[in-house]
């Protein structure tokens, strides 16, 4: 997004005052900037933010599908890297409502846009939020691995083994089920083992988590 965009800019001193604690300011911001909106594609950011400050969740979901039309209306490469987080908020919606078979959907949704997304930590952020959607919603088969790698998150953790678990948790929490997130975590496995950095019991875990995952 283009910093100068006056909608754009009105919508980050929005952030920067829910930063600080004084939502009323950011709900005015962001209302500003809806009004000020020009087009479908500032109306769309500026939707966005808004959902962000409504008092109930009914009217949090009407801004949410309100953001995600306008971005269908622009429908060019500037929203493209919006759709997964789009589809995010709208499952969030629903499930808030309970409307589980709605949220289910957009989770789906919201994983099938994840390759949309630049690269980056904002990206992994938005894999995780996703997977983790899938699993509570039960649209993921448990990974055969699950339990092995549970236990050798738990003992890295206990070991505070910030390094070995940069490397395994996104993968892991980011697992949408497809081949190529199996792929992800399978290949961080085999890096985390290869070099032989873990206790002995550790690495039995690794060997064992990757000859289930293969």
């Amino acid at each position: 997004m283009n910093p100068d965009n006056p909608v754009v800019a009105l919508c980050s001193q929005g952030m920067q005052a829910e930063a600080e604690g004084r939502d009323d300011d950011a709900r005015d911001l962001f209302l500003q900037a809806w009004k000020n909106a020009s087009d479908d594609y500032e109306a769309c950011i500026a939707a966005h933010y808004l959902a962000r400050h409504q008092p109930t969740a009914h009217d949090t979901l009407h801004w949410n599908r309100e953001c995600l039309e306008r971005a269908d209306r622009v429908a060019d490469d500037r929203v493209k890297g919006f759709y997964a987080s789009l589809h995010l908020n709208m499952a969030h919606s629903h499930r808030d409502l309970g409307a589980p078979e709605e949220a289910r959907a957009h989770f789906a949704l919201a994983a099938e846009r994840l390759a949309d997304v630049p690269p980056g930590p904002y990206a992994d952020g938005i894999r995780i939020a996703a997977a983790e959607g899938l699993r509570a919603c039960g649209a993921l088969t448990p990974s055969p691995a699950a339990d092995l790698l549970d236990t050798l998150a738990a003992a890295l953790c206990e070991r505070r083994d910030l390094k070995s678990l940069s490397l395994l948790l996104p993968p892991l929490l980011g697992d949408t089920g497809t081949s190529e997130d199996r792929l992800r975590l399978t290949t961080a496995l085999h890096t985390l083992h290869a070099a032989r950095a873990l206790p002995d019991s550790e690495q039995d875990l690794l060997r064992r988590a990757v000859t289930a995952l293969t």
